[in-house]
């Protein structure tokens, strides 16, 4: 029975590695606000000639333009040929996030290093992590907060912490399960 729970914690980790890496690609933008065609009048402005007439400017827009244009007004360098797919999710928030999927992984590390430009617009980059890896990430991101980590962070889909303590001293480590926090918060 031993052998089967094992194996079977050995499939689950492998299928969360490949859930990830298919979303290597990826950034979710949060907080920010769009306006989509509603799928009744995309339906009617198929079928009628005066279909500019009967939508508004804004919804006219896709979001990929929406999007595109939001990041190169905060000076953010991106066009729409570098972007492969880009839609909402509804989740919990009022606002729905938006997952964009980028033709290069060189893009998303040039978005993300810009990403910096939207201080203040209430609207964040993020990388699109699993369940698994954004709750990693939320837990190393409370223990810098209660000072048992010097700081956290997320690169290439991996969640990153350095250790307390002096130059010589902290340490980088990649986490990749969460028992391995557990190392950092003694109780």
């Amino acid at each position: 029975m031993a052998e089967k729970i094992v194996i079977i914690n050995t499939l689950v980790s492998r299928i969360d590695e490949l859930e990830q890496y298919s979303r290597r690609e990826d950034l979710v933008l949060t907080g920010l606000s769009t306006t989509h065609m509603r799928y009744s009048r995309a339906v009617t402005v198929g079928n009628t000639d005066d279909h500019h007439e009967s939508a508004p400017v804004n919804e006219m827009e896709s979001l990929e333009d929406q999007v595109v244009s939001f990041l190169n007004k905060h000076d953010i360098p991106i066009n729409k040929d570098q972007i492969s797919v880009c839609h909402t999710h509804q989740g919990k928030d009022i606002k729905p996030k938006i997952i964009m999927r980028l033709i290069s992984r060189k893009t998303k590390t040039i978005i993300l290093t810009n990403a910096r430009n939207l201080k203040g617009t209430n609207v964040y980059i993020n990388e699109h992590l699993t369940k698994k890896n954004a709750d990693i990430a939320r837990a190393a991101r409370i223990l810098k907060k209660q000072g048992k980590l010097q700081s956290t962070w997320v690169r290439n889909c991996m969640v990153f912490v350095k250790t307390l303590g002096g130059p010589e001293d902290s340490r980088i480590q990649a986490i990749k399960h969460y028992a391995e926090l557990d190392q950092f918060s003694p109780n």
